[in-house]
């Protein structure tokens, strides 16, 4: 870790690599998804990962539950005040879709056991050249995947 800068008056760690200068960071700490209705995404969340959400959050204009993957990563549900106009579309700029990762075919496979006991409509196991993909919507049409590579 390199020397702290200054922030205002309170100081930051900051990271540096030294071989190439690039800032160092982890990964993904958490996704924030908007949804049109907490009353309706929350219990399809429960469902898809039979866990309760751990934390909530109240602001101005916003509600938001958090979910605590087994990674670590967090998934905020997030309720906005402005109810959106048009439904989730991969095709519109910015989010395609989420992927989250399984560690084997055999876990995949237990994923569509899990969901067809949920009755979460789903794709089927679809291989591609790179590994394998279980696609799942939420009540907001959000894309989700679980994924293991090849």
């Amino acid at each position: 870790m390199a020397e702290c800068t200054r922030s205002g008056s309170r100081q930051l760690p900051v990271l540096v690599r030294l071989d190439d200068g690039m800032p160092a960071f982890t990964g993904i700490d958490h996704l924030a998804l908007t949804v049109t209705d907490l009353a309706v995404s929350v219990p399809f969340y429960e469902r898809l990962w039979a866990m309760p959400a751990v934390g909530e959050l109240e602001g101005t204009n916003l509600q938001r539950r958090v979910f605590r993957l087994p990674s670590g990563t967090t998934v905020g549900l997030t309720q906005h005040s402005v109810v959106p106009t048009a439904k989730f579309s991969p095709f519109t700029p910015g989010m395609d879709h989420v992927g989250f990762g399984v560690d084997s075919i055999d876990e995949l496979a237990a994923w569509v056991t899990h969901l067809d006991a949920e009755g979460i409509p789903h794709s089927g196991i679809v291989e591609a050249d790179y590994g394998f993909a279980l696609s799942v919507k939420d009540p907001d049409g959000t894309a989700l995947e679980f994924f293991v590579r090849k």
